[in-house]
């Protein structure tokens, strides 16, 4: 039985970024991914936005690790080539009763640390995005979009450089806590029983099912999997806008907003659909309700110029927005296994996050 001195279970780019974080500091790492290729299923199924840090409450992890990540993943983009553009955005009310909490949302912001926000009439929209309809808008500058699939290459790249292995088609199946470390039994084409000393949760989706077969674990230390779908639709012709458009949150998602990807593409999403099992079809039905969205603040969408793209499920712990609750990073003092840490909710912004989250994991480790 081979041995391991660190496992990470999952090749997201939560998991990457902190197989490279811990392979820096001489770490033996083993990354174990159950699917075929890293980043196929959260990771590669978001807007691929650099979030500011505007929506979460000061002082959470999510507040902290949001605005330390976007700085160090604008530089670690500069240094490592990443195509990335940081095109900000406007968060935008459409009504005048929504103006108050727009202002709030500011307030909110500031007090996380962000600057260099700007509230906007609508005449001062029109000047920066005309087609754009809105009672008031809060300008973001510091919003961007990043080539995910590149970050993801570049962190395995960088982990694989300092030493980490990693195995794909390795799923695992159960584990069981040792007085010296954990012994964990990997299915897959290579089905084999490994140990460690250190094992980091990074599983995404599938963080609450390896944590319930982890023998010695205190189920009741495990939060539930709420999976909140979100599809997007796509948009033929032309971009309308120059930066990202944001309406006001709502429940599950921050809300039916505007992205584009570098290559122009716009999109619209995510919708929020609370569902008990990973389906990727996008209904061509919700399409109605994408238009009356979009409508809101673009009321010159044309009909039927949207189509059905793609969609992703949401790794959350509650029912509410990404800002309603907060990642959460157990390690010894909440489950009292020594040398675990489990990852569970790493929802939006997780990405903009991950190589200050992946360091806030290896500052938990006493040795």
């Amino acid at each position: 039985m081979e041995h391991i001195d660190t496992i990470i279970i999952g090749a997201g780019v939560i998991g990457l970024a902190i197989a490279r974080a811990l392979a820096d500091v001489d770490h033996e790492v083993l990354i174990l991914e159950a699917g075929p290729a890293i980043g196929t299923v959260t990771s590669s199924r978001n807007s691929g936005v650099i979030h500011a840090g505007v929506y979460y409450k000061p002082g959470s992890l999510k507040a902290r690790l949001c605005i330390e990540g976007r700085d160090r993943l604008y530089a670690y983009a500069a240094e490592r080539g990443i195509m990335n553009k940081r095109c900000g955005k406007l968060i935008v009310a459409t009504a005048a009763d929504q103006i108050s909490v727009l202002k709030d949302w500011q307030m909110n912001a500031e007090q996380c640390g962000l600057t260099g926000l700007k509230m906007l009439t609508p005449v001062d929209v029109k000047k920066i995005e005309p087609e754009v309809f809105c009672t008031a808008a809060l300008l973001v500058p510091m919003t961007g979009i990043i080539d995910v699939h590149g970050y993801l290459l570049a962190l395995l790249g960088d982990a694989e450089a300092r030493g980490a292995t990693l195995a794909l088609h390795a799923p695992v199946v159960s584990g069981a806590c040792s007085g010296d470390g954990f012994l964990l039994d990997v299915g897959g084409t290579a089905q084999m029983q490994i140990s460690c000393r250190r094992l980091i949760n990074a599983a995404g989706l599938g963080a609450q099912t390896f944590s319930h077969s982890l023998q010695g674990l205190d189920p009741a230390t495990i939060p539930p999997l709420i999976m909140a779908k979100g599809n997007y639709f796509s948009l033929s012709g032309k971009s309308p806008f120059q930066r990202l458009i944001y309406p006001l949150p709502v429940l599950g998602s921050s809300g039916l907003h505007a992205t584009m990807d570098l290559g122009g593409q716009v999109r619209f999403g995510p919708d929020v659909e609370w569902v008990d099992h990973i389906d990727y079809h996008v209904d061509p039905a919700r399409q109605t309700a994408f238009e009356e969205a979009v409508r809101r603040y673009w009321p010159a969408l044309p009909k039927g110029m949207l189509q059905p793209d793609y969609a992703g499920v949401r790794p959350k712990v509650m029912r509410g927005s990404p800002h309603d609750s907060d990642f959460i990073i157990q390690d010894e003092s909440t489950h009292q296994v020594p040398g675990l840490i489990n990852l569970y909710g790493i929802e939006s912004p997780g990405l903009t996050s991950s190589l200050a989250l992946a360091n806030e994991v290896r500052s938990r480790f006493k040795n």
